[in-house]
């Protein structure tokens, strides 16, 4: 999901989904997964309402939201494409399928296109090294790709 709201609307709902998981053993993870769910990413408005609810230090949360690669700090596209950059995949032609699908959609890693269509993130291991180069597109994955696979996967993503 990519919700833009404004910044009294994150802390309310913020604070909701701390009320819902609070309880949890080691919450903030849950949490950060929560409010990246509701709102496509981790406003930094909700940094200060975790440390607070959770009695962290604003230090300890942004630690944690920097850290793990899939928290993001900004709104994504409607879609979200993962190559996977890992050994494996770079060795069965990652990088060439990589700078294709970079033509393809006109952004590097990192960006989204300007249609808000599609946002394309290097991710670190799929797990799916013996179907390498892969790819996960909105959380379902893909391997074995070649040329002809990437563009049907870019075509997708521009849906």
């Amino acid at each position: 999901m990519n919700v833009h709201v404004a910044g009294g609307d994150v802390e309310k709902r913020t604070l909701a989904i701390v009320g819902e998981l609070k309880g949890l053993e080691g919450p903030l993870l849950p949490i950060l997964h929560e409010i990246q769910a509701e709102f496509g990413y981790v406003p930094q408005d909700c940094l200060p309402v975790l440390a607070r609810e959770l009695n962290l230090s604003r230090a300890e949360v942004h630690g944690v939201v920097t850290f793990y690669h899939d928290y993001r700090d900004h709104p994504t596209g409607r879609h979200v494409l993962k190559l996977c950059r890992a050994e494996a995949c770079q060795s069965m032609g990652g990088d060439r399928l990589a700078e294709r699908v970079k033509a393809l959609l006109g952004i590097d890693f990192h960006q989204t296109t300007l249609d808000g269509a599609v946002t394309l993130e290097p991710i670190f291991c799929l797990g799916l090294c013996a179907c390498a180069p892969a790819a996960m597109l909105d959380g379902e994955l893909h391997g074995r790709l070649d040329e002809s696979s990437v563009r049907e996967l870019v075509a997708e993503a521009r849906r």
